[in-house]
This record gives structure tokens, sequence and C-alpha cells, in this order.
């Protein structure tokens, strides 16, 4: 029997998001709670003010500029199912089930604050699709993020009357074909349900909170590349102690300055360093990671405000049976957290790509082997890491490149009435993508640690009480996963490899 994490409206965190997305966890809805009640209310007064004739944006009007046009009530019905499909105009690649999934939490959270004007039945419905893994088939590209994640949200919509395609047991299904074999009966969309699902920022939100796991995850593997690469060129462990920190007290950097000198054995911090300073790569890499771990906190305090928040259009006041038209759907915060993100994840892609740089190079490396070569004979032809160097740069230069904030790049759309949009979706993904470079840029720096403390202790230069249980320990990890380079070979599958163990964390580096 799977963890339940309880939906009562304002609980969720990344970790709860994640952990459901990745199939871990289920997400129930405890009664007891009032939720119940309080998304039934929400839908009792829109009704209420519905039949005493009320003017509601997206319920009696038409959408976007066309909110001065009154909808016959013969055709309210049919209203919702109209915005749907005529957003179904995604394009581009597909996200994953773990993105779409996250999506779907995303998008369940907010409807469940109870001022979204939607049904219980809808929650109820959206809830077991996430628990039976049936996952909307999304396109990435589409959304401005304002009026939110319109066009991507849609497919989500679609399925609540089975149209589209959706994700189940690993593979894809038309939504209208599968429901009917898992006679599972989708419950339509009443009056404002096309517009709440849709009006709001779930697309965005959920990607951040994915995007926040694996950029503290990458912080920590930072450290310890950077620890296990201060040893192998016989660095100087000083940088990394304490007083400086206590001196320049940035918490998350001291934090990675920690994590670094605590892999340090006391016989290398006792051995005297190869030089008086090391590079900045090195000798500066608590102050580049510092800075992404600092900001960690921050971008959680956004991410799960705006997760745990009511982010459609219009909103309904319960206390005074009001319809309160805003815009709650405008993604900013998410925007900013994401440009924000993606910059540092670039830094530290670029800090890493320095550091495998020093490595293959006898000019700076303290006496490895030329690229980091393995070869015991004919070693005139063998090259080692020289390629992994410059594929490692072409990450880096992408992740760099993705840097430019996507916040800046507002459109005036949709007869300008979309005026002034967030871009937040597409800040998310490229923070995402600039994450995926990086992991590869990681998983190549990593390989090349491990692979260089291998050589110190085939060559007899660092012996194990030296280098220390922790960092053979990394070192036996990664090789065990790619083994070490002797004769040069294809490096794509093992890299493949350690870049998915990186994305799905399996190694524990820090508590």
């Amino acid at each position: 029997m799977k963890k339940e994490i309880q939906l009562t409206g304002q609980n969720l965190t990344i970790e709860d998001v994640v952990q459901i997305a990745q199939g871990e966890t289920r997400l129930a809805i405890p009664p007891g709670t009032g939720l119940k009640e309080k998304i039934e209310k929400s839908y009792k007064v829109l009704t209420a003010l519905l039949a005493a004739k009320h003017e509601v944006y997206g319920v009696t009007t038409g959408y976007g500029d066309s909110c001065t046009t009154v909808v016959d009530d013969h055709l309210l019905e049919s209203l919702p199912k109209n915005l749907v499909r005529y957003h179904g105009c995604g394009m581009g690649d597909f996200f994953n089930e773990e993105e779409s999934r996250a999506i779907q939490i995303s998008r369940i959270a907010s409807l469940a604050q109870g001022v979204s004007g939607v049904s219980f039945e809808l929650i109820e419905f959206l809830t077991d699709q996430v628990n039976r893994g049936i996952t909307p088939r999304i396109p990435k590209e589409g959304s401005v993020g304002a009026s939110g994640d319109l066009t991507p949200l849609s497919y989500l919509a679609a399925t609540c009357f089975a149209e589209g395609e959706v994700f189940y047991q690993g593979k894809v299904h038309p939504t209208e074909l599968l429901f009917k074999e898992l006679n599972i009966t989708p419950p339509g969309l009443k009056p404002k349900e096309g517009l709440a699902i849709m009006n709001g920022t779930a697309v965005m939100t959920a990607l951040a909170c994915l995007a926040f796991k694996r950029a503290e995850y990458l912080c920590q593997l930072a450290a310890k590349v950077t620890a296990a690469n201060t040893v192998a060129i016989m660095g100087n462990p000083h940088h990394f102690d304490d007083f400086l920190f206590q001196a320049k007290p940035h918490p998350g950097q001291a934090q990675i300055a920690k994590w670094i000198h605590s892999e340090f054995s006391d016989k290398f911090v006792q051995t005297k360093a190869g030089r008086l300073q090391d590079r900045y790569s090195i000798r500066c890499a608590p102050h580049v990671i510092g800075v992404l771990q600092d900001s960690l906190n921050f971008f959680r305090t956004m991410i799960e405000t705006e997760l745990n928040s009511a982010n459609d259009n219009p909103l309904i006041d319960v206390t005074r049976e009001k319809i309160i038209h805003g815009g709650n759907f405008y993604g900013g915060h998410i925007a900013f957290a994401m440009d924000s993100m993606k910059t540092l994840i670039a830094n530290v892609a670029d800090l890493l790509d320095r550091q495998l740089a020093l490595m293959v190079d006898t000019k700076f490396n303290n006496g490895l082997p030329a690229n980091l070569s393995g070869a015991k004979k004919d070693k005139g032809i063998h090259h080692g890491f020289k390629a992994v160097q410059i594929a490692a740069s072409a990450w880096t230069a992408e992740a760099l490149k993705l840097s430019l904030p996507a916040s800046i790049f507002s459109r005036s759309t949709e007869c300008h009435n979309q005026d002034k949009v967030s871009m937040g979706t597409i800040a998310a993904r490229d923070c995402i993508r600039s994450l995926e470079l990086t992991e590869q840029v990681a998983a190549a720096a990593a390989f090349a640690s491990a692979q260089a403390l291998e050589l110190r202790m085939q060559a007899g230069e660092l012996a194990s009480d030296t280098i220390g249980q922790s960092l053979l320990d990394f070192k036996h990890n990664f090789l065990n996963a790619a083994p070490f380079v002797e004769e040069d070979r294809p490096l794509d599958k093992n890299l493949r490899h350690l870049v998915s163990m990186i994305k799905e964390r399996k190694w524990e580096l820090y508590k």
C-alpha cells in the first residue's frame, strides 16, 4: 500500500508534488477536514448567482477580449467545451509522464482552495486520474504564462470529456478508448470548470517543483565533485576552512564549504598542498555553488505559495457571495524564480566544466596523465577524456545561453487584452533544460573525478587513508556505474547511465 499525502487545500509541499509525480505516493482527499464543504459552497454560490442572471466572465461571456460578448443561455453548456477545443493548438515535444502528473497535482491544489466555483466531483475525478496513473499528453509549447497556462492545460481539461490522449502504464492511449476499457465515466465540464482548469499557473508551478529538487541535489553533487577534484589534484584543503565562511557568513555558501571540507581525511588536511592557492574553479567553488544553495529557501517560498494558491479567474468570494475578477493567473513569481534558478544552475555547469578542464590538462592537474588517460600501453593513441571535456564545454555553453531571462520577453497577445504576460512557462522549461545540460556536465565531471582518483591510487600517489572513505565510496560508486577508462572507447552510454542516476538522485550525498 502506497503512502498517502492528504489534500487539505493549504498543505502541499514541493516534496509532495515530486513524490506523487514519481508514483511513490498517492493523493488522498481526507474526510472531516471541511475541504468538500468548502469546494461545494463555492460551486453553490456560483450556481445561485448564475440563476439570478449575474454576468460572470467566461461563464456567461466570451473569453479574453471577447468578454463583452454575452453568450445565449442555450449555449452556456457548450461554452467550456469550446474553450478547451480551440486552445488545442499546442506544439513541440510533449511533457513526460512525471511532468504531466506534476501538472495534474498542481492544478488540483489550486482548485482545492475552494474559491474557483468548481464541483467536488471534478476534484475527485482529477485526483482519481492521478492515483490510477492516467496522465494527459500535453505539448510543451504555446503558453505565455498569463492568462495562465491556457493551451497546455486545455489538454488536461479535455480528459474531463474523454478527448485527447493520455499516458497509461507507459503507453499513449486515446482518452475515449481507455476510459471505455477501464469503465471510467468522465464528469464533463460544468459552467466555469473549463476556465478554472485552464486559467492558472499549474504547468510552470509543476515544472518549478521538479526543478527545485533537481537543483537541490545538484548543489550536493557539485560539492562532492569539488572535494574529489581537490584531492585528485592534491590541492589546498584550507580553501574550505570554516574560518573563511564565518568571516563571510552566507549560510548556503558555508554549508557547501562544510560539505566539501567534510570529505577530507585528517591525513589529507595535513598534507602540504601542491599550490598555495588553487585556481578559482576549485578555491571559489563554495562561493559559486553557495549562491544556488542560499537561494533555495527563497525559491521554495515562492513555489509553495504559488502551489497552494487559487490562481485562476474569476474567483468566488463565498463570504460576500460575489464574483471577483482579477489576475491571479499571472505567473510572475514563478517566472522570476525559474529565470533566477536557471542562471545559478548554469553557473554551476560552468564551474564543473572549468574543473574538468583543469583535470585533463597537464599544465594544471599536478602530474595526472594527459586527458586522464588510463592507458598502460600504446599511450600515444589513447586520448581518455579529451572529447568528454569538449562535449562538457558545449553543454555548458548551451546552459549559459539559456540564462537570458524569459520574463523580459513579454508579448502583447489576444487583441491586446493580454498585453503584459509573464512567460513563466518558457522560463520553467528553460530551467528544466538548463538542469538537463548541467546534469550532463556533472556526470562528466564526476566520472572524470573518479577516474582521476583511481589514477592516483594506481600510481601510488594517493593512499586510501589520504583519500578518505567517503571519497573512496564516491569513486567506487561512479566507476561501478561507468567503468574506469583504460583504452579509448565510446563513453556515451556510460554518461547517459550516470545522467539518469543523477536525475533520479540514486546516490545519497549529504543529509
